[in-house]
Parts: structure tokens; sequence; C-alpha cells
């Protein structure tokens, strides 16, 4: 299955959106397909640091999720991010990570007039 950048970005802002700051990723035997990809992708978002397993099917954000969500929340930024991403022919969830938050501190430098 491969790495859907924009469902991670969807998926970081329900984490968000959700008051109870868990939720809940069930494996059954028969899973619609889109089950089955949000259940992959889960999994991808913690294997990256930016969410936590909590309980045998519940996950929140972690810090660097939160961080990484402020990078992309910014449609210009996440556009840009995944522009670099394919100038290059494919980046890492780190390096993509990277490079939002370069292009976050390059709109903020440009925005308040100093250099982070």
């Amino acid at each position: 299955m491969k790495r859907n950048d924009d469902l991670l970005r969807e998926m970081l802002f329900e984490f968000e959106a959700d008051q109870s700051g868990v939720l809940h990723f069930r494996k059954f035997l028969s899973m619609p397909q889109e089950q089955i990809e949000r259940n992959h992708h889960v999994s991808l978002l913690s294997d990256a640091g930016l969410v936590t397993k909590v309980s045998e099917t519940g996950f929140r954000l972690t810090n660097m999720g939160h961080d990484y969500i402020e990078a992309i929340r910014s449609d210009t930024v996440w556009q840009k991010t995944k522009d670099g991403a394919a100038k290059v022919g494919g980046m890492t969830l780190g390096m993509m990570r990277d490079l939002a938050f370069a292009y976050l501190k390059q709109e903020a430098s440009e925005k308040l007039g100093i250099t982070f």
C-alpha cells in the first residue's frame, strides 16, 4: 500500500479536532478498503512519532504531531511541501516534516521581518 500524504494530513487534523484526545482504530475480519488504509496510515503516523498508542486500539497526538500540524496547517505551506517532495522524486515523512518546518519558518520570517 502506498503512503498517502494527504490522508496523513487529514488524519492529523482529525486527531487534533477530537475532544477526547484519543482516536480508536479497530481491526475486523472484514473491513472496507478505506478502513484498512486508515489503519495502515495510523501505524505510519505512529512509526514517525506523530501519534502514540495509548491502548489496544487508541492513539493520541504527540508533541511532534502537534508541531507538524502547525507546520502544515497552511494550505500554502502544505502545497509547497508536496511540490518540493515531488521535485526531488519523493521524500521520507521525516524529510517532509523538516521541509514543512522550513517553509513555515520562511513564511514567519517574511511576515515578521526576523530570521529564525
